[in-house]
């Protein structure tokens, strides 16, 4: 799908027909395009537009690179945060002239909010590079929202691995759901680190084009200062990927605790059972001259004898503190 924004005064006009691709076109977005899409913006702006496959490239030189005019730049971004299955997918962002093409085969919701913002006039897009330096911000902007969600799920998890007491026939279940959710937090956190990755190299390409066609000292001034933001965030994702390694090991050591603690109960009940055994083998076997066998008392002797023996294993783990 070929959907044109039409600038007009501070603010972008939807055409969702594209029937109307002038000189005051500035944005071009193709939404799971298909071949004869391609075609027609490619015949159209003089540009080969990237495959789906060559936009999964990883290398550098295949996600940033210049033919002709036009500046091509793939960033990586993340989708799907808030159902908690975040997805990263590729965006290519293509330069030329005064127009941007982005080409996509997701539906990140930062595309719909600009776009309801800048047919708005806030902010103000004027050229294609300013449409892109928008999107940028506002892909930072929720970028931060994402971070601080996981630094609350992470606050959270420590407070509940370090300071709540399990107790009781949930212990288990509550340090398995531990496990997952710091599993989670890990998972969220390097997608969003990716992306973070991503856009800051995204910046600095797009920085490196824009100076090369002259763009005005406003424009260089609101990358540089997403530079420093995304730079930030992903120092700040690094820290939070670190806590989250310290609560995944924290966690696996209850775990492990927990293990240690049932098998030293069934190991010390093992030693407590092992005295009355032999009391029992003992008089249980059929010997003909067991003395004991005539008392009178000798039942309840024998009950006694090996309850004390259990009690006697008992005090002394319980005294040294195994209990």
């Amino acid at each position: 799908m070929i959907t044109v924004f039409n600038v007009a005064g501070k603010c972008l006009v939807r055409d969702d027909s594209h029937s109307s691709i002038g000189d005051s076109t500035i944005w071009i977005d193709l939404l799971n395009p298909t071949i004869e899409e391609e075609l027609e913006i490619e015949r159209g702006l003089d540009i080969d537009v990237p495959t789906r496959e060559e936009m999964r490239e990883i290398e550098v030189s295949n996600r940033f690179y210049t033919e002709g005019n036009a500046h091509f730049m793939t960033a990586l971004l993340m989708q799907a945060v808030a159902q908690d299955a975040p997805v990263l997918t590729n965006v290519t962002f293509i330069l030329t002239g005064n127009r941007l093409v982005s080409v996509r085969y997701s539906t990140p919701r930062s595309f719909d909010i600009f776009a309801d913002k800048a047919c708005r006039g806030d902010p103000s897009c004027k050229t294609g590079a300013q449409v892109l330096m928008g999107l940028i911000e506002l892909f930072v902007q929720r970028q931060a929202d994402h971070i601080e969600r996981i630094q609350d799920e992470v606050e959270g998890l420590a407070s509940n691995i370090f300071l709540q007491k399990i107790e009781g026939k949930t212990r288990g279940r509550r340090l398995d759901v531990m496990l997952r959710t710091v599993g989670k937090s890990g998972h969220l956190s390097s997608r969003a680190l990716e992306s973070a990755v991503s856009l800051n190299r995204t910046l600095h390409y797009f920085a490196e084009a824009v100076k090369s066609d002259g763009a005005e000292p406003a424009l260089l001034g609101r990358i540089e200062s997403a530079t420093r933001d995304m730079g930030s965030l992903a120092d700040h994702l690094k820290a939070l990927s670190g806590r989250i390694a310290f609560l995944l090991d924290a966690t696996l050591g209850m775990i492990s605790n927990e293990q240690n603690q049932i098998i030293k109960l069934f190991s010390v009940m093992a030693v407590m059972l092992m005295p009355p055994t032999l009391v029992a083998s003992v008089y249980g076997m059929n010997f003909k001259h067991m003395p004991e066998l005539d008392w009178p008392y000798g039942y309840p002797i024998a009950l006694a004898l090996m309850f004390v023996s259990a009690l006697v294993p008992f005090l002394y783990f319980r005294r040294k503190g195994w209990l």
